[in-house]
């Protein structure tokens, strides 16, 4: 058996890890560590704004992710310098000495204007000494051919990665929670992204009640197949002031243990390709807005939880990866 920390599939993991970790990637790409900064441009959704619907996705309230150095009244110069501030202050500020960064536009959805005006605020932001590259966050609806050919050249230069919301690759679970476009419009914005030099990244909560855990599990295969290189997988996260809070207080459903989601991302990471890098395992919302699951751990607490299952277990990432899909009704 490949022992955690050997090639899989010519993946080098990093030592004494069991999965492909986005910091060991940029590690391996740039000799270095590399750091996100976050940036909030002010940007809405086409499911918000009556584009395509109203309301936006029902469990979705940024205040859940947004750091404070995040605010679009400062501008996005003044952000990345707060971001990068920020960062020295919460950790040992000789961590950062002489570190690099990617802007990551995050909140909403950051492809939501025109090519002139993405344009300006990718670049300002890209103007810092220490920004190599670009993260932004979009939906696979909020894309076109201009676009693209902005991050393409862009691409050239710069490291750039686009991180498309899926969420689940079901359209029963796409309709549920307002999403406003189906599985197929996921799989044509890839169409037209890949080939383009521009890194593709997709995002995937777990943990809706249109799912069962077999079908949650299947989504590791099945985006495995996806020419995509980064993943986002996280728990569903039930937040005050949402629609899905509403309705979880008046019809409490399942959500994930602590235990169960230890398990479970274990098991999502062993059935994922070896070659996808993974950026993010779970959600740490803050207290004061967060319903369910309350789990009171850190994220050092859950990363830790998670390799010890790893450990315990003796797997890794791709160890039960198959290579094919299998027919199941998406």
């Amino acid at each position: 058996m490949t022992r955690a920390g050997e090639n899989v599939d010519n993946i080098k993991m990093n030592e004494n890890s069991f999965y492909n970790s986005f910091g060991s990637h940029m590690r391996r790409l740039y000799g270095r560590d590399i750091y996100k900064v976050n940036i909030d441009a002010g940007f809405t959704c086409p499911n918000r704004d009556g584009s395509i619907a109203y309301g936006g996705c029902i469990y979705c309230n940024n205040d859940s992710f947004r750091p404070p150095s995040c605010k679009p009244v400062l501008g996005i110069k003044k952000q990345v310098e707060n971001g990068i501030s920020y960062l020295s202050k919460r950790y040992k500020a000789k961590r950062y000495k002489a570190k690099k960064f990617i802007g990551y536009f995050q909140p909403f959805t950051n492809t939501y204007a025109s090519v002139e005006e993405l344009k300006r605020l990718y670049l300002e932001a890209l103007s810092h000494k220490d920004v190599i590259g670009l993260a932004i966050g979009t939906r696979p609806d909020a894309v076109d051919e201009e676009k693209i050919e902005l991050l393409s050249r862009l691409a050239k230069d710069y490291f750039i990665l686009i991180e498309y919301g899926l969420q689940s690759i079901y359209d029963k679970t796409l309709d549920y929670i307002n999403r406003g476009h189906d599985y197929r419009c996921f799989k044509e914005c890839l169409d037209m992204t890949k080939n383009r030099g521009i890194h593709m990244g997709a995002h995937l909560i777990v943990g809706f009640p249109t799912e069962s855990i077999t079908e949650m599990l299947y989504m590791a295969q099945e985006v495995s197949r996806l020419p995509i290189e980064f993943l986002k997988i996280h728990q569903l996260q039930i937040i005050r002031g949402t629609p899905l809070g509403e309705m979880f207080e008046r019809e409490p459903f399942f959500v994930f243990s602590y235990e169960e989601y230890i398990d479970f991302v274990v098991n999502f990471i062993e059935r994922l390709s070896p070659h996808i890098v993974l950026q993010r395992l779970f959600a740490t919302a803050p207290y004061d807005i967060l319903i369910a699951p309350r789990w009171d751990k850190t994220r050092q607490q859950l990363t830790r939880d998670i390799e010890m299952q790893f450990k315990k277990r003796d797997t890794f990432q791709g160890r039960l990866f198959t290579g094919c899909s299998c027919n199941l009704s998406l």
